[in-house]
């Protein structure tokens, strides 16, 4: 018992630590952004409303996948710009998913509750879905292209509705070019 409570207080304290250290804020969109060529690993169980859910659920639409707590103040920074950019992009078939880090259930409800979160969030009480995503700190916001591949990485850090927004803008428009030669080429033979 004498070394799990030091170790608890460690793995708090870097925790804690993550998230309030992380750079940038909703406002500033000074949180890094990082492009990338990885596949998304499956996320897949229960939202914090019970249902079931997975990220294969997803494939063929544009993804948003959000690691979130409700303790992390830079998440906090960030949710409303978040909701924002859900709304505004969804008629372009952009979807959202949540991942909540390390919550109580009653903490995520209100918190979805609070910021009118228009989509689902995993329920991660241990961690492991965040972990898979090799994610350094809360917030981390990754965009995921109609083929499942993660593209971009924003964070660790809060990130902007205009700063997630110019992504999701390069990845519609690559994605649409990639479309539009594909056509093309075909219509050549």
């Amino acid at each position: 018992m004498r070394v799990a409570r030091p170790v608890a207080v460690c793995v708090a304290v870097l925790a804690l630590t993550a998230c309030t250290a992380a750079g940038g804020t909703a406002s500033d969109g000074g949180t890094s952004v990082r492009a990338v060529d990885e596949p998304l690993p499956t996320l897949s169980g229960p939202t914090i409303d019970g249902k079931q859910i997975s990220s294969q659920d997803f494939l063929g639409k544009v993804l948003v996948v959000n690691v979130w707590a409700n303790w992390c103040t830079p998440c906090q920074l960030e949710q409303p710009e978040l909701v924002q950019v859900a709304d505004r992009y969804a008629a372009q078939g952009v979807r959202f998913l949540g991942i909540d880090h390390m919550d109580q259930d009653a903490a995520a409800k209100a918190w979805v509750q609070s910021y009118r979160v228009p989509y689902p969030s995993i329920a991660d009480p241990t961690g492991k879905f965040a972990a898979s995503l090799d994610y350094v700190g809360l917030p981390d916001t990754y965009v995921v292209d109609r083929t499942g591949t993660i593209r971009y990485v924003i964070g660790p850090g809060a990130t902007s509705a205009s700063q997630l927004s110019g992504v999701l803008d390069q990845v519609l428009g690559a994605q649409t070019s990639a479309s539009s030669a594909t056509a093309t080429n075909s219509a050549a033979k």
